[in-house]
């Protein structure tokens, strides 16, 4: 197959992403609401862990391939990205997000930039230590990652925030928790869209690469991370114009924890050894740009639940100039 044909099946498996990430979105605000969940933790947990089901298939699939600089790079790339969307998303609601959100994100935010902090370290300055073939580092990223998740379930919300993390209607119904099951079934289809369409994506990203004569590194974390980021983009989108602030703020930020979970995964597939010691040292640049991006959207979340006053804020646009600069640094960045 020639480029053209590659690059309709990322577009076809790229459309499949955003009309499965519409229905996640829905069906996950109303498994909150009818279950009485708090849709910070719907959004951290349940919405992100499903919305990130394109990086776990794509990066396992492109690391079987033998491209673990693409499955790396679409990782620490798709954590950009879902900062850049989390600007999109207050630009395009006239910067109401941020101060709607409760603090607790600040957890979220906060465990996600130090998730990626062990990563970078790790890809700058491999330990060489493993377990079989499979690198210290990322066991523990894996073990911090469920420490914190057990932590953050069990804090109390209001040393964090004066909104309790309880339910905000939003329209549906109420018949009781047999109601939940026709939400959760919707779920559980789109969920299996993502999962068909996602192998596709990786398989035509690494292909465009090759053909392009372009980096899998760029590759996987500009072009293949826009793409496996569309269901979050998409589906905090749906969650704000629904009103379910917190459900799109907390995908966000999970999605971003949860894909330095699954760089165990990765390390799993990479039966080489440790694959942060086999990847290029330019995916440091997309490491640090993601801490960046994170810090700067923790510090404008913090600001605006703490005065909630509507104002232009110039943070929404700072992240989205610093993300095409990143991806820019990324491009100009050389093999080591």
């Amino acid at each position: 197959m020639g480029l053209l044909a590659w690059t309709g099946v990322f577009l076809l498996a790229a459309g499949l992403v955003v009309w499965a990430g519409i229905r996640l979105a829905r069906a996950g605000d109303e498994i909150a609401e009818r279950a009485n969940l708090s849709r910070l933790l719907v959004g951290m947990l349940l919405m992100a862990t499903a919305t990130s089901l394109p990086e776990i298939v794509t990066e396992v699939a492109a690391t079987l391939d033998g491209a673990p600089d693409l499955a790396v790079g679409n990782l620490l790339g798709a954590c950009m990205a879902n900062m850049a969307a989390l600007g999109i998303i207050d630009l395009l609601h006239h910067h109401n997000v941020w101060p709607s959100v409760e603090i607790g994100h600040a957890r979220v935010a906060s465990v996600a930039i130090a998730l990626m902090a062990i990563v970078v370290l790790a890809i700058m300055h491999p330990p060489g230590l493993a377990v079989g073939w499979v690198g210290v580092e990322t066991l523990i990223v894996a073990g911090t990652y469920v420490a914190a998740v057990v932590w953050m379930r069990r804090s109390p919300v209001s040393r964090f925030s004066n909104v309790e993390m309880g339910p905000v209607p939003t329209g549906w119904s109420s018949d009781g928790q047999l109601a939940v099951r026709p939400a959760a079934v919707r779920f559980g289809l789109a969920t299996a869209v993502v999962l068909v369409a996602a192998p596709l994506l990786a398989r035509s990203g690494e292909a465009i690469a090759a053909l392009a004569g372009v980096s899998q590194t760029f590759v996987g974390a500009a072009l293949l991370a826009v793409a496996t980021t569309l269901p979050e983009l998409v589906v905090s989108l749906t969650a704000v114009r629904i009103g379910a602030h917190d459900l799109a703020v907390g995908n966000l930020f999970g999605s971003n924890a949860f894909n330095m979970f699954v760089i165990v995964l990765v390390d799993v597939a990479h039966v080489e050894g440790p694959v942060l010691a086999a990847v290029d040292a330019t995916q440091a640049i997309a490491g640090v740009g993601a801490i960046l991006l994170m810090s700067l959207a923790l510090a404008a979340l913090v600001h605006g639940v703490e005065t909630r006053v509507r104002r232009l804020e110039p943070d929404a646009v700072l992240l989205l100039v610093i993300y095409v600069t990143l991806l820019a640094a990324v491009w100009t960045g050389r093999p080591a």
